[in-house]
């Protein structure tokens, strides 16, 4: 009696072990996958390139006559407007070649009168045969001659008076003015290679950006083909300066060269941005977004919801009629934010995976849930505090 006690009692240990083992490889159902839904939507689209500035308007000033620099009338990293004087040359000489041109002309004035006088009566006196027809005609000659030096010296005066004015430098162009290489005293010459100063232009200013020309002509086409729209016709540009921060003010594509760097295959795309307090300086360096149009019909995936397989091609995992996963290969030519431009191989109204399929197969039925933003899904509470940690 004692012996069947303990087998009844071995027997009833293995009865609930054999349970617990069947209630431990009962199924639990399909896995769980968080998607979202492919969806068209207009899509900005942009791209963000390295650029250089460079000031609107340059101007090299350097002297037209030659001279001492008698006074100079600016302070160095002033706005200057066009017109305002520059520098001073000593003028004397050059008021000097006025009164002599002055002087030559009226001389040249005086003697038309007698030769004109002289032809007049030359003239009276050929008819009647009182003078040879040669000296008549030497006669009208000499009056010519003497209408022409007077014409002559009215030029040599005009150009005299020229060079007097020009002894004052002026600013060609309204800008900012930069250090002057010569000072009061110095001697300068007519056409000489150094500039007495630079004044640039600086509101607006130019952004010369740097583009592949195989993007410059998708582009184009992308445009041509209405793929892409613009609005208003011309593409915006946003800046972003060497020290990290966002320019205030947006600036407008104005001009793509006409040529390719054959070294580089680049070509130029120069924008034109306001620059009221001169915050951009020629010469900097800057990031420019260049804000290309708008697809009407884009696709969006979540990066995280893109994988690659052995050849490097895009792939993601879509939920079918059926339940159950399938790949797709994609066409995601670009990036978009944290997004996947798509253009092939996700239609619009499919489901796309983006979390718990870490570790299935396509062919694997799964339980699938819309995707919450924040990573939830849907249904499913927030975490608390003491859950999230």
């Amino acid at each position: 009696m004692q012996k069947i006690i303990p087998a009844i009692g071995l027997a009833l240990i293995l009865a609930g072990c054999d349970g617990s083992q069947q209630q431990a490889s009962a199924p639990a159902g399909p896995p769980q996958v968080s998607f979202i839904t492919a969806t068209e939507q207009p899509v900005t689209l942009s791209s963000e390139l390295p650029g250089r500035t460079s000031a609107y308007e340059t101007s090299e000033v350097r002297p037209q006559v030659s001279g001492l620099i008698e006074k100079r009338f600016f302070q160095e990293g002033d706005l200057v407007r066009a017109g305002q004087p520059l520098y001073r040359i000593d003028s004397t000489p050059y008021e000097a070649q006025v009164a002599s041109a002055r002087a030559a002309l009226a001389r040249a004035s005086a003697a038309i009168a007698s030769t004109e006088a002289l032809a007049r009566r030359y003239g009276e006196l050929v008819k009647i045969n009182a003078i040879s027809r040669q000296e008549a005609e030497n006669a009208q000659t000499s009056a010519q001659q003497a209408q022409a030096d007077v014409a002559a010296q009215q030029a040599a005066l005009r150009n005299a008076e020229i060079d007097l004015k020009r002894t004052t430098i002026r600013a060609p162009i309204t800008g900012q003015i930069g250090r002057s290489t010569y000072t009061v005293g110095a001697l300068v010459t007519a056409g000489q290679s150094e500039a007495l100063t630079t004044i640039q232009r600086l509101d607006p200013i130019y952004v010369d950006i740097q583009q592949s020309s195989a993007e410059v002509l998708n582009l184009r086409q992308q445009i041509l083909s209405g793929e892409l729209s613009r609005d208003g016709g011309a593409a915006r540009v946003r800046l972003k300066l060497e020290n990290g921060s966002t320019y205030p003010a947006e600036g407008v594509l104005k001009f793509t060269d006409v040529s390719v760097d054959p070294t580089t295959g680049s070509q130029v795309i120069r924008a034109v941005f306001p620059n009221k307090r001169s915050l951009l300086l020629p010469g900097m360096y800057v990031r420019a977004e260049l804000v290309e149009g708008t697809k009407s019909n884009g696709l969006l995936v979540p990066i995280r919801a893109v994988s690659r397989d052995e050849r490097g091609n895009p792939t993601a995992l879509v939920v079918g009629p059926d339940g159950k996963l399938q790949a797709r290969q994609l066409s995601a030519p670009r990036t978009v934010g944290q997004d996947w431009l798509v253009t092939g191989g996700v239609r619009a109204g499919d489901k796309v995976v983006v979390e718990g399929a870490e570790n299935l197969r396509p062919g694997t039925p799964v339980k699938a849930v819309p995707l919450r933003e924040g990573g939830r899904q849907a249904g499913q509470p927030a975490p608390t505090q003491q859950q999230a940690k």
